[in-house]
């Protein structure tokens, strides 16, 4: 293996400037919003006498007869009310979540402390058996405070995008009067801020936690991304709350104010009459803001923390190469720059000036993004990574070179693309699948339900084959590692998706706020056609979190196997078995939760909506002003109590399983998870997009086809609004949380992984239960610390599933049922000596077989079962002295067999003859090792050529009575072999006997 060409010092100092660069970036954005001013604020420019509106232009509605200085402070006021009504929400949901926060730290600490059972020791490695590891202690420790840390930034991440949020969204509305154009770029760099302002953060608080951790780490690079990957765990477990109870606020008070506003009193959408409309507003900021926002940060710190813990245990990790380590976050570094200068093609380059420019300015966007992209990682690539390098693999380690790796993360860019602009095609209403959804409302709604949630099911089929493809591309070039960094390059352009999916809702509430405001219709019109961009960017986005989430889960399963010492997932045991159809069904389940909350909520909201255009005279007429706190309260505390449910089972799900089924059965429950989960999120996020834009097309009115459905309040139309509100709570609701769901529960069994290895199974044959920690720490000293204590336990478990009767020891018959040791050509005589074996032996046994265990080590165990050991030890050692050097050289150079070596040959011979037991077990060695001895042994045939009366003796006595030299080694070797893949199954394996075939 090379070295990285970037040397570690300049690694140190790219990623946190980069990270301070995108920060930096925000701001000078977040400054150029603030340049738009409302009659509120003080500072603001009042408007003169000459209707002008502080911009140096004529207001439009001056030529419509409509005040500029009211309809200002009208915008004002709503933009108040949207603001306050988010920010009481999060902070009423933040409580409870700290409540959450902590208590799970608590468990985190006490489950992780109790693996080694509190101890202050440290450990041997588990993938370098030679190095000491710091203690599980340590772990629990630094992963509660990672947590804390990950749970802390998405918090902060999903409040300040919903603060930025509500303090463009007017202010989008005002630039509305001077043109499209101005409009949109108020509204992208709004959503800008929150990007780059959630990206580099989300870099460079996980770059600072590390190089603390480091500190008391030191190289122990293992110990140290493992209590990391507690940062992603508390990412993704506050997203779970955003987006769960965001969603069924925004979507109750949608689909309340739309079924009783729009499809019974048959007024437009964000009419100021309807009492549930600031809570539709609001819902657009604390779901598709805040929620979305704390949603891709956690699975930004997901990638993150399963490619540092892949890449800890490969080469560059063994050997401490910094840069090199740091490849995944130089990958974000570099898509931050990437992504500042995307930004600057929509804001300052090219300026919009018609409302048909506005979805290609976007869609340029990711276009740009990605190729520029693709640019960058192959810059990071071949500057931070050495020419090749080796990779953990379940086991074995694989070697990669550079490029390879390149293609990895650059496969995952562009599937993420492909699914993003699929997921347009069957969701925006300039194509035809859902100008036919559209169609169908002709005949009701029944057919407009039908025909949706056939475009969902199809819209499945290529984002599929997208992901298959990009996890069979990277799987084949750098394995787990390769599916890691593929998802992180499906989020490397993480800040310019942000600002596109931000630009939606802010755009929406413009929308609102100029039709509550009473704006000009021209102006309505405007902040519409930002709108409709926003949908189907939005949908794209969507697409994107689906698709990266996927590839997360993927990378964090790989992760947990490994941690977990699961050697292989076999589908057909039943402990998997079952995990995966319960996993399969965990979604539907989910699904089932949320979308039912969001109809207990929409119900209470409907009838209040109701109760208030029945009882408030002149409601309808629009004389009196509505009650809009009070359904800003129903929207907060349904949603507060209904968040609870979903969360809980998501959270609770892997702790269940793993604690009272084990590890094989958590990972059937995972697997199972992935792959029905990401099918019913896309399915429900693009058959509700689609309801959602077939109604906007019948409203729009653009087409002829279009004109023919409509106007508003026509059959059609409300068909549509039925789709419409039946497919609000799929698309921001069940199938956006649903990404939540498959990466939360990977990363939280990840975390819990080792106590869930040493304390788990307690329904199906626990291995702790009957095993104390002092039992443990003696086995592992009786077998010289070959195996760690998580492989101890799951020794245990094999042992009982081999001890049928349950006497306490395992005879050779016993021994024999797994397969790999009943077909070893010298099984028969080998395993007497494992008759009557108790878990202690059967533990020094294995060890003796294990690849970690030493020649010494092996010939020493070996001296103490063939009942000589006095003389037998100083036999066995001179027997390895000169298996290993002597005979090699005597066959090497080809020398003759003279007296004095026959007569020293002679008494090597009586030496295998005395310790044949001993040669029973030393023979099996390293690849090395084992080639010597063959070489060996072929010279004593050789040698002993002239001698018929000790052909049958020593090695011969093992293989029977077979003296042919070709026939010994050949038997040796597949002996040897076997023997040794069948004893590393049985050590990793914790199912039953079929898992080592």
């Amino acid at each position: 293996m090379g070295s990285a060409l970037l040397p570690d010092l300049c690694t140190e100092i790219v990623i946190p400037v980069c990270a301070v660069i995108g920060i930096v970036f925000s701001l000078f954005q977040w400054y150029l919003v603030s340049r738009v001013k409302v009659s509120s604020e003080r500072g603001a420019t009042s408007p003169s006498n000459n209707n002008k509106n502080g911009y140096g232009d004529y207001l439009i509605e001056e030529e419509e007869g409509i005040n500029d200085q009211n309809v200002v402070a009208k915008c004002a006021d709503i933009q108040n009310a949207i603001s306050e009504g988010a920010t009481s929400f999060l902070f009423t949901e933040y409580q409870y979540v700290g409540i959450f926060m902590i208590a799970f730290a608590i468990l985190i600490f006490l489950f992780l402390g109790s693996v080694e059972g509190f101890s202050t020791k440290s450990q041997p490695c588990t993938y370098n058996k030679e190095k000491m590891c710091k203690p599980a202690l340590a772990t629990a420790i630094f992963s509660t405070i990672s947590f804390l840390l990950g749970a802390v930034t998405s918090v902060i991440s999903g409040f300040l995008g919903m603060k930025i949020a509500t303090y463009a969204n007017a202010r989008t509305t005002l630039e509305a009067r001077k043109g499209v154009g101005k409009a949109f770029i108020v509204a992208f760099r709004s959503g800008a801020v929150m990007g780059f302002l959630l990206a580099a953060n989300g870099l460079l608080v996980l770059y600072i936690a590390i190089n603390l951790f480091k500190l008391y780490y030191g190289d122990d690079w293992e110990g140290l991304f493992e209590a990391i990957t507690g940062y992603g765990l508390g990412g993704s477990s506050m997203a779970l709350f955003g987006r769960v109870g965001g969603g069924i606020y925004t979507k109750a008070a949608d689909v309340g104010a739309d079924l009783v506003g729009k499809v019974e009193r048959n007024i437009p959408e964000d009419d100021p009459r309807n009492p549930a409309v600031i809570a539709d507003n609001v819902g657009d900021n604390v779901g598709d803001i805040a929620g979305m926002g704390s949603d891709l940060f956690g699975s930004y710190a997901e990638s993150s923390c399963a490619a540092l813990v892949v890449a800890s245990i490969s080469s560059f990790g063994i050997e401490h190469d910094f840069t090199s380590m740091c490849y995944p976050l130089l990958i974000s570094s570099m898509g931050i720059l990437v992504c500042l200068i995307t930004t600057l093609f929509a804001t300052d380059f090219f300026e919009i000036k018609a409302v048909k420019e506005i979805e290609p300015a976007l869609k340029n966007q990711l276009i740009i993004s990605t190729a520029l992209m693709t640019i960058g990682i192959a810059i990071v690539t071949w500057t931070c990574l050495p020419s090749s390098f080796t990779i953990f693999n379940f086991g074995t380690q694989k070697v990669v070179k550079n490029w390879e790796l390149f293609l990895c993360v650059a496969v995952g860019l562009w599937a993420g693309l492909i699914i993003g602009f699929v997921t347009e095609y069957y969701t925006s209403n300039a194509y035809s699948p859902v100008q036919d959804v559209a169609d169908s409302c002709r005949t009701g709604a029944a057919t407009n339900v039908i025909f949706g949630l056939a475009l969902g099911y199809k819209s499945v089929i290529i984002p599929i084959f997208a992901i298959a493809i990009a996890i069979f591309v990277s799987f084949s070039f750098a394995a787990m590692y390769g599916i890691a960094v593929a998802a992180l390059g499906m989020l490397s352009t993480i800040a310019t998706g942000l600002a596109i999916d931000a630009y939606g809702p802010i755009s929406d509430n413009a929308g609102g706020i100029a039709e509550m405001a009473g704006m000009s219709h021209r102006i309505r019109e405007r902040t519409d056609a930002l709108d409709a961009a926003g949908n189907t960017t939005a949908a794209i986005g969507k697409g994107f979190a689906i698709g990266s989430a996927a590839l997360v889960s993927l990378a964090l399963f790989g992760a947990f196997v490994s941690r977990a010492a699961i050697s292989t997932v076999d589908v057909l045991t039943p402990q998997v078995f079952i995990g995966l159809i319960v996993g399969a069904m965990l979604p539907y389940w989910f699904s089932a939760m949320t979308m039912k909350s969001v109809g207990s909520a929409a119900l209470k909201m409907v009838e209040e909506v109701r109760r208030q255009f029945n009882t408030i005279p002149g409601l309808m007429e629009g004389h009196a002003k509505p009650d809009y706190a009070t359904c800003v309260k129903i929207s907060t505390d349904a949603s507060i109590k209904e968040m609870i449910p979903p969360g809980a089972l998501v959270m609770l799900t892997p702790l269940i399983v793993g604690i009272f089924f084990g590890v094989e059965t958590l990972s059937g429950v995972l697997a199972g998870a992935l792959v029905s989960g990401v099918q019913i999120a896309i399915s429900a996020s693009n058959t509700g997009g689609a309801w959602d834009n077939a109604k906007k097309y019948i409203e729009a009115g653009a087409s002829e086809h279009a004109r023919t459905l409509g106007p508003k309040g026509s059959e059609p139309h409300k068909a549509a609004v039925i789709g419409d509100t039946i497919g609000d709570p799929l698309k921001d609701t069940s199938g956006p949380s649903l990404n939540i769901l498959i990466k939360l529960m990977a990363v939280e069994s990840l975390v819990f992984a080792p106590f869930f290895a040493t304390h788990g199974d307690l329904t199906m044959g626990n291995a702790s239960s009957m095993l104390t920690q002092y039992d443990i720490e003696d086995v592992q000293d009786h077998c010289d610390h070959l195996f760690s204590q998580q492989e101890i336990v799951s020794l245990y478990r094999r042992f009982c599933q081999l001890d049928r009767n349950s006497k306490g020891f395992i005879s050779a018959d016993e021994f024999l049922s797994v397969p790999e040791f009943a077909m070893n050509p010298l099984s028969q005589r080998l395993l007497k000596m494992v008759d009557g074996l108790n878990f202690k032996d059967f533990v020094a046994f294995l060890s003796t077989f294990s690849a970690k265990a030493s020649m010494a080590q092996k010939i020493e165990r070996a001296a103490s079962k063939s009942g000589n050991k006095g003389k037998s030890i100083a036999y066995s050692h001179h027997l390895a002295e000169n298996s290993s050097r002597n005979f090699c050289a005597n066959y090497r150079n080809k020398e003759l067999v003279h007296a004095e070596q026959v007569k020293l040959l002679d008494k090597r011979l009586r030496i295998l003859e005395d310790e044949t037991e001993i040669l029973k077990v030393a023979f099996f060695e390293g690849v090395e090792e084992r080639r010597k001895l063959v070489t060996a042994i072929q010279n004593e045939f050789q040698a002993a050529s002239g001698y018929p009366k000790r052909q049958r003796h020593g090695l011969p006595q093992i293989l029977g009575e077979e003296s042919n030299p070709a026939v010994v080694i050949r038997e040796l070797r597949a002996s040897e072999a076997v023997f040794q893949d069948a004893t590393e199954c049985v050590v990793n394996s914790q199912i039953n006997d079929s898992a080592c075939l």
